[in-house]
């Protein structure tokens, strides 16, 4: 650190991505990255025709891409935001719209405290049940903006639609933002409720379902007026935030959305299966409806079983904190990397 960055960032713990070594091959299960290649029309329309054209600026509007998105959901273009990943839009949230305050859990998405850190916004984690699940008592009618990501990470659970619409009925005055990176693997969007409730902004993310983790490209749907406060914002920080080439992949990747959305079931495929295999080898797990599992063992510390994993060659996410600090979120990969894991598994617990 140096003698220059301001007094306000000093003491600011930032957001700490998955790790990414390169000392061997890993099989990689810990950064919850689609486990299948973009579409073959997806990577015939990033051509070298197209990146030829990298001299010259992205459109700015972004407008096929959004109308692309707009049709696929049932919306006007009026009503899509796209952001530099799902990343830059839940940033954005935080910074324009949190002033008077916003809660989340306390066992979610790192980034959400560390946004609100950044912004020196007033904020309160809201304690999930012992279950992980998320009591909806605590939400109604709170009277502060709130961010809740469905399906919930690290745990992978979910709030239905009717709960989600009780939150958001009950804040009228306040917006309810729902993260839904990883709704497509089995969980149903609250997309619905958008033109019902003028304060609820639905954001999404192509790094997950849509095998653009690479390419970063996120959006958000909300009403006319909510996504021309997003613009400005974008406006005034990076106009150009969406490059050429991952729109292109944005907009042919919708347009070949059968290829997505079957490889997502075949996730929750081998979900249900890596889920079976575990409890058969004693492993607690919540009800994900996510591409990963969230697992313990009462046997063995979560941290050493992470470092006994990743002796062996395979890469899973654990976190310190007090209440999780036993478990570990395990994305879901091809079922052959699958099958590896519980190989492994079982000659680590029968040693």
């Amino acid at each position: 650190m140096s003698n220059f960055l301001n007094n306000s960032y000093k003491t600011l713990e930032s957001y700490v991505p998955g790790e990414q070594p390169t000392d061997m091959k890993y099989i990689k299960l810990n950064t919850n990255e689609f486990p299948y290649e973009p579409s073959p029309y997806v990577i015939e329309k990033i051509n070298e025709d197209e990146t030829k054209k990298l001299n010259l600026y992205p459109d700015p509007k972004s407008t096929y891409l959004k109308e692309t998105i707009a049709k696929r959901y049932g919306f006007d273009a009026k009503n899509v935001f796209v952001s530099n990943g799902s990343d830059e839009t839940l940033s954005f949230y935080f910074m324009a719209f949190c002033e008077n305050g916003v809660v989340f859990p306390d066992i979610t998405y790192g980034f959400y405290e560390v946004y609100a850190n950044l912004y020196n916004l007033d904020y309160k984690k809201i304690p999930l049940k012992d279950d992980f699940s998320i009591d909806v008592s605590d939400y109604i009618g709170i009277n502060k903006n709130i961010i809740i990501a469905n399906p919930n990470a690290p745990t992978g659970m979910v709030l239905s639609i009717d709960d989600i619409e009780k939150i958001v009925s009950s804040n009228k005055n306040n917006l309810v933002a729902i993260d839904e990176a990883y709704v497509d693997f089995g969980a149903e969007s609250a997309l619905g409720l958008v033109n019902k409730y003028d304060n609820l902004i639905v954001i999404q993310t192509f790094s997950k379902s849509r095998a653009l983790a690479g390419g970063r490209l996120g959006f958000a749907i909300a009403n006319e007026g909510i996504i021309a406060d997003f613009e400005k914002i974008k406006y005034s920080t990076n106009p150009y935030n969406i490059n050429r080439l991952t729109q292109i992949a944005g907009i042919s990747a919708i347009k070949d959305d059968t290829y997505y959305m079957d490889l997502c079931k075949e996730v929750a495929k081998t979900r249900e299966f890596t889920k079976n295999e575990l409890t058969k080898l004693g492993f607690t797990l919540t009800d994900s409806y996510a591409n990963f599992v969230f697992a313990s063992h009462k046997n063995f510390d979560g941290e050493k079983l992470y470092l006994n994993l990743k002796s062996n060659g395979i890469l899973v996410r654990h976190f310190k904190g007090e209440r999780i600090k036993d478990y570990l979120r395990i994305t879901i990969g091809k079922m052959e990397d699958m099958k590896v894991l519980i190989k492994t598994l079982k000659n680590i617990i029968g040693e």
